[in-house]
């Protein structure tokens, strides 16, 4: 395809017992694109399900792997190669420890902090130079494991805002494409 086509990448695992985990918030966020682009995922050989279509009047592919979190680097790899998408043109979109509970951050690079997802997806395209769109689901209480609290599902009270908050991110999503990193940083990061 031509050099104005968008990947957008949402990490998540697969099936129905992880569908409300705070891991697959890169997953909610692509089911939200995917309502605005009007549009089906459908199943990929490159082991992902995607759809095609336009993204704030851009053009874009919109995928989630079907493999799990730790192995997403591979499908998110066969993508860029088969719509021949530069890694400067993939965003992904995952779940973000680091970050309070439903704020929003964009980067472009950067190291995967502890994040499996990213870990696969930077060594499968080796390199870092990707754009990502990180969706806060803040700290684990106590002295929870990060990994039990990730596989856990939000919270009754997160998810009063859990849609707003995914609909942000989307936001997010398609301000990256339309106004670029740093304008995107500048509304996004105020909040």
């Amino acid at each position: 395809m031509s050099a104005d086509l968008w990947l957008v990448a949402g990490l998540g695992n697969p099936g129905p017992s992880y569908a409300k985990n705070r891991h697959n918030a890169g997953f909610m966020v692509l089911d939200v694109l995917a309502a605005r682009a009007g549009g089906r995922f459908k199943s990929h050989r490159a082991r992902a399900d995607v759809l095609e279509g336009r993204l704030a009047g851009a053009r874009a592919v919109l995928a989630k792997p079907r493999s799990f979190m730790n192995e997403s680097g591979g499908p998110v790899k066969g993508l860029c190669d088969f719509y021949k998408v530069p890694a400067e043109r993939l965003i992904v979109v995952h779940d973000e420890l680091d970050i309070p509970f439903g704020a929003v951050r964009l980067k472009l690079g950067g190291g995967d902090n502890g994040h499996n997802g990213l870990r696969s997806v930077t060594r499968s395209l080796g390199t870092r130079e990707y754009l990502r769109v990180r969706f806060g689901v803040g700290r684990p209480p106590g002295r929870m494991d990060a990994a039990a609290f990730v596989l856990k599902d939000f919270s009754a009270a997160e998810r009063k805002d859990l849609d707003l908050d995914v609909d942000r991110a989307a936001d997010a999503v398609e301000a990256l494409i339309t106004e670029g990193l740093g304008a995107a940083q500048n509304v996004f990061h105020a909040g």
